[in-house]
């Protein structure tokens, strides 16, 4: 499909889907099955795929992918837990099309986040997209507006939201328990892999790389800037901060409720790993608000450090928190508390460092897809709707944009920017390759 042809249909879309959204938000009855289309399958997006299979109020119709490679073994799988197999497609805008598909799964590279989001919410569909919310804060932002305007669901991957043992450590934070938090440390501490060092290569038959590339620049194939590796890429994302960090910076913010902070200063760097790489594996970023300073710390390296084992995840069973490496600590007037991000729970200790109030859980994934379903129903703003993740990722985005100017950065809470800084403020909004651009109006 050319420019101009993209650019025709993406308008026509767009007018059409008012009156598309407005039909949709009752068509489905109570027992309805809901029919899911998935952009993106190759390592995340069959993960949520298969959980969404299992479900008895769920359709998967269409895979669509850019690489045909991944096909066949995700299709059987999911023939195999629901006995339907998806429709294979290459173009997700065909799936857009489609009027019987009511909701998208969005899980691509970060980059494609917000087009796919917005281009999905003027077909009239609702969407699930992972996190985080965008590549760059202003189109992060055009995404709320996309999901106000047609009025869509759109719940992003923060599967913590809907967790009932963080709605209980919220509720007992809110009662005061705690005292005033004055300082707080999230952690995103874990041992990854080198991606080493690999050259540019003919791009593999049938894969469409140029779609693949989508708003960022154009540049040769690398396995290296594709599957996954693409993580750590700024062209592409953002690092860990982004990929997994923002997991916990969301439950901070969510514990503290804050918006936005008086200022953002990171520092850190490639400390460890001697590859391809462009983000850091070694990250400190320092959020100050009023009258308290909120502290990320990022090590990929520290293999004695671990996120909450699946055995854990699974059962009632609070983490080894001194080598958790996902918690967040609070720091009250009265209590300190550990909170756990993948399920695990948390406690509360008192001055003399006595445990004086605890809550067990389990992995959230499960609840926090049935809110998305349940959600599309009946319109209600999913637990993680757009505009909670989006204040969330923005903390990440300034860590980031802190680091990569090397300078403490003032927030400017009209604009989402950066006060008197026209560097930093150049990182804001992303520079797109045409047709992949998200307009100005959505």
């Amino acid at each position: 499909m050319d420019r101009r042809t993209f650019i025709k249909q993406t308008g026509q879309t767009a007018a059409a889907a008012a009156a598309t959204s407005a039909f949709s938000i009752n068509a489905l009855g109570a027992n309805e099955k809901i029919t899911l289309g998935f952009m993106g399958i190759k390592d995340r997006g069959y993960w949520v795929a298969q959980r969404f299979a299992a479900k008895p109020n769920v359709n998967i119709k269409t895979f669509a992918d850019l690489d045909p490679r991944v096909f066949e073994e995700r299709l059987k799988g999911i023939e195999d837990i629901c006995g339907k197999r998806p429709q294979p497609e290459d173009d997700f805008r065909r799936m857009f099309e489609d009027k019987d598909i009511d909701a998208v799964v969005i899980a691509t590279p970060d980059h494609w986040h917000a087009l796919g989001t917005i281009l999905a919410c003027q077909a009239g569909k609702d969407v699930y997209v992972e996190k985080p919310t965008a590549h760059s804060i202003w189109e992060s932002r055009k995404m709320i507006e996309a999901a106000r305007k047609y009025n869509r669901v759109v719940q992003v991957g923060a599967q913590s939201r809907s967790g009932p043992y963080m709605q209980e450590a919220i509720e007992y934070i809110r009662n005061g328990n705690i005292g005033d938090i004055h300082f707080a440390r999230v952690h995103n501490c874990k041992m990854r892999t080198s991606i080493g060092k690999k050259p540019n290569e003919p791009v593999p038959d049938g894969v469409n790389y140029d779609m693949w590339l989508g708003p960022a620049k154009e540049r040769p194939f690398n396995e290296n800037h594709f599957h996954y590796a693409w993580h750590w890429f700024w062209e592409y994302s953002g690092g860990d901060i982004i990929n997994d960090g923002v997991h916990q910076v969301d439950l901070l913010r969510w514990c503290l409720d804050k918006d936005y902070p008086n200022s953002v200063y990171s520092t850190g760097g490639m400390h460890f790993f001697h590859d391809d790489q462009e983000t850091p594996d070694t990250q400190v970023v320092t959020w100050e608000y009023d009258n308290l300073t909120a502290v990320f710390e990022q090590t990929l390296w520290a293999p004695y450090m671990k996120k909450t084992p699946w055995e854990d995840r699974d059962h009632d069973i609070l983490p080894n928190w001194p080598f958790n490496g996902t918690r967040i600590e609070l720091y009250g007037t009265k209590q300190r508390m550990h909170v756990s991000r993948h399920g695990g729970g948390w406690e509360a200790f008192d001055a003399d460092g006595k445990q004086v109030a605890v809550g067990q859980g389990r992995h959230p994934h499960e609840p926090h897809f049935d809110n998305f379903l349940e959600c599309i129903k009946t319109r209600e703003k999913p637990n993680s709707d757009i505009e909670e993740l989006h204040l969330s990722t923005l903390l990440c985005m300034y860590g980031n944009i802190s680091y990569r100017t090397g300078r403490r950065l003032f927030i400017d809470k009209k604009t989402e920017g950066f006060v008197d800084d026209d560097e930093a403020n150049g990182y804001v909004k992303r520079k797109y390759r045409e047709p992949w651009v998200v307009p100005e109006v959505v």
